[in-house]
């Protein structure tokens, strides 16, 4: 697949609520995922996406989100997430804005960054 095809089919997967096609589908098992802050700052494989991705579900409920289109240039792509989140142990509910930056080599993303403010 080329750049442009991977980054449209992972956003159509996330607009359905269907990431785990795209975990499947899309990505590397050489894939490295870096966040802004602990306690999943960097995580490598699937067994690291697995354990980031438990991690959410334990810790956040999710009311709402929107995906933007994906701006693609060579290897690279970047998608814009906008969401509505409870933090479960806290009960805080808030809305945030991130960037997601993907790199992409032979047809699969092996890697992500994400980027968002990590202060209220």
């Amino acid at each position: 697949m080329t750049t442009r095809e991977v980054a449209n089919q992972l956003v159509a997967y996330c607009r359905n609520n269907e990431e785990h096609k795209a975990y499947e589908e899309l990505y590397s098992p050489e894939i490295t995922s870096v966040e802004m802050s602990e306690p999943m700052k960097e995580v490598k494989g699937f067994d690291g996406l697995q354990k980031k991705g438990q991690w959410w579900k334990e810790n956040f409920e999710v009311h709402g989100n929107k995906v933007s289109d994906p701006v693609v240039a060579d290897g690279h792509f970047a998608v814009t997430f906008w969401m509505d989140t409870t933090h479960k142990p806290s009960g805080h509910r808030s809305q945030m804005n991130e960037i997601g930056v993907y790199q992409v080599k032979n047809g699969k993303i092996w890697r992500e960054q994400f980027f968002y403010d990590t202060e209220e």
